[in-house]
């Protein structure tokens, strides 16, 4: 596996990570725990350094889960995690709000580095941006629990080019993490620039469109209760059937590539900039194994240009988030 540098002076994590959310939440009834260990540890072999998970996911099921898998690899593998939200009653199915407080953020700490069996959180990310708190307030308090020893870096997500600036002012920020793929684009026009500029890495989340850019979603597929496409937009039969122009056209590329379109998405992302460290996420070791795969994919920048001006006169039917979740992002 190829190795990236996360931004200007940050880590060097595996060109391609692993989201780890929908092994516990988010995506259907949790995986089986004796399975998903074995796959994590299967990704490590696999050259895998870098994994993603949050307090949230379960809630707290997702870090205990790679607190188990991971703890034999302490030192070789870089995990990020997250704080952000106010949860309801212990180990509740739903978050219920935004908290960043100062004091909620060292909770959230102590508790995460208990979960991931860590001395020290690689990467501590502000889930969401919460606008009842100064993102200064936030910045300055991971700030003190770096000096503290208990964290190594400092990052966003979907947050937007404003935040990232004050925030960098105070602490400087490691990575930002987003949603970015060949159906997601927000953050090309100011967001990339930014991060470019003030040397910050970025992490795509979903890079491949929640699993439909694979080309094994259709139009009849169905999603399991607790499955949340099944609330998206983006995701409704009739968005589904209209968004396969774009499966075709990772597919076309695909073709001469001998790549899947999974693979054709995610060296797009590489292509992009060298600072780019998409996280796809997956239960199954054969998932797994064909997106590292991407990383040996390459795309000429001519190859890009073709993808880029073939998606440009596609129109992507469907909102990513229902207007309620879009409030939350791009702050």
């Amino acid at each position: 596996m190829r190795m990236r540098r996360l931004g200007r002076n940050g880590p060097e994590v595996s060109a391609i990570g692993l989201g780890c959310m929908g092994m516990s939440f988010g995506l259907g009834p949790p995986a089986d725990r004796r399975e998903m260990i074995a796959l994590l540890r299967a990704a490590v072999d696999h050259g895998v350094t870098f994994f993603d998970t949050a307090e949230v996911y379960g809630p707290f099921t997702n870090e205990e889960l790679l607190g188990e898998a991971l703890e034999p690899y302490r030192g070789r593998v870089f995990i990020a995690t997250k704080f952000g939200f106010k949860l309801g009653p212990p180990r509740g199915p739903q978050p219920a709000g935004l908290d960043s407080r100062p004091a909620r953020i060292r909770e959230v700490a102590e508790a995460s580095l208990k979960r991931l069996r860590v001395e020290a959180l690689d990467l501590l990310y502000q889930h969401r941006v919460d606008p009842e708190v100064p993102i200064e307030d936030v910045a300055g308090t991971v700030g003190e629990l770096m000096r503290a020893g208990k964290v190594r870096h400092f990052g966003l997500s979907e947050a937007g080019v404003s935040t990232i600036r004050r925030a960098h002012a105070v602490q400087p920020v490691t990575a930002l993490q987003s949603e970015y793929s060949l159906w997601t684009r927000g953050p090309e026009a100011e967001v990339l620039p930014a991060l470019e500029e003030l040397g910050i890495g970025f992490v795509p989340f979903s890079p491949l469109g929640r699993g439909f850019l694979t080309g094994r979603i259709s139009d009849s597929t169905t999603f399991d209760k607790g499955d949340i496409r099944g609330t998206l937009p983006r995701f409704t039969p009739e968005a589904r059937r209209a968004n396969q122009a774009l499966v075709a056209l990772l597919g076309a590329v695909g073709a001469r590539k001998r790549a899947t379109p999974a693979q054709i998405a995610l060296a797009w992302l590489l292509a992009r900039k060298p600072w780019i460290v998409p996280i796809p996420g997956t239960t199954k070791l054969a998932r797994l194994q064909e997106n590292l795969g991407a990383a040996s994919v390459e795309l000429s920048p001519d190859d890009v240009r073709e993808i880029d001006a073939a998606a440009a006169r596609i129109e992507i039917c469907g909102a990513r988030y229902p207007e309620q979740m879009e409030r939350l992002t791009g702050r």
